[in-house]
């Protein structure tokens, strides 16, 4: 038996994001993870105290955890690529199955039922998923602004494709991410303490 789950987990940190674009510093998937993690818990505590929600935070915050783990064997596919039209979507969708399958095999089998979830997204966490894609997005802004920041412009077009993406989601919860948190990315180190 295959017991090499947490072994691979453990590879998101050799995996580079935003492999088309020039990067002033390379994000790894695990970082790109755990930062997903964060804002979901975000989100939903948002949805929870200010839109009379009652979710679950912290499974929000584990499904962000794992979002992208297919990646470790399948890489980041850049979204123009993946994108490009309805066969690759589809072909992609096969190989990040067939990716998903594969590391849920490495597991024992008394907690394969626990990850399952994870990796394929059951009716009872739907709502939680929506959560984690706006968080995904969010991200990915956030990357955007620290690129620009850097004296990147890079990332300017596709900060604007991504803000455009999280305004089309129509989800309150990211519009209070977006006025109340994101200001405090453009900010230096100097900056956020003082504020």
């Amino acid at each position: 038996m295959n017991k090499n789950f947490y072994a691979l987990i453990s590879r998101m940190k050799f995996i580079n994001r935003w492999a088309l674009m020039r990067n002033t510093r390379e994000e790894t998937l695990s970082e790109h993870s755990l930062e997903v993690a964060v804002v979901a818990h975000a989100l939903v505590l948002l949805h929870n105290r200010r839109f009379g929600g009652k979710l679950n935070a912290e499974r929000a915050a584990v499904l962000g955890i794992f979002h992208d783990a297919p990646e470790i064997l399948t890489g980041d596919m850049p979204t123009p690529v993946k994108y490009y039209s309805e066969s690759v979507r589809d072909a992609y969708k096969t190989v990040e199955s067939n990716a998903c399958r594969t590391i849920l095999e490495m597991l024992p089998d008394d907690l394969k039922d626990d990850y399952r979830p994870f990796f394929f997204p059951e009716e009872a966490d739907a709502e939680l998923w929506r959560f984690v894609k706006a968080a995904d997005k969010l991200c990915a802004l956030t990357k955007c602004i620290e690129e620009n920041k850097a004296g990147n412009s890079e990332f300017e077009k596709a900060a604007e494709t991504t803000l455009r993406a999280i305004k089309a989601l129509d989800l309150p919860e990211a519009e209070c991410f977006l006025n109340e948190f994101i200001p405090g990315y453009r900010l230096t180190l100097d900056e956020l303490r003082s504020k």
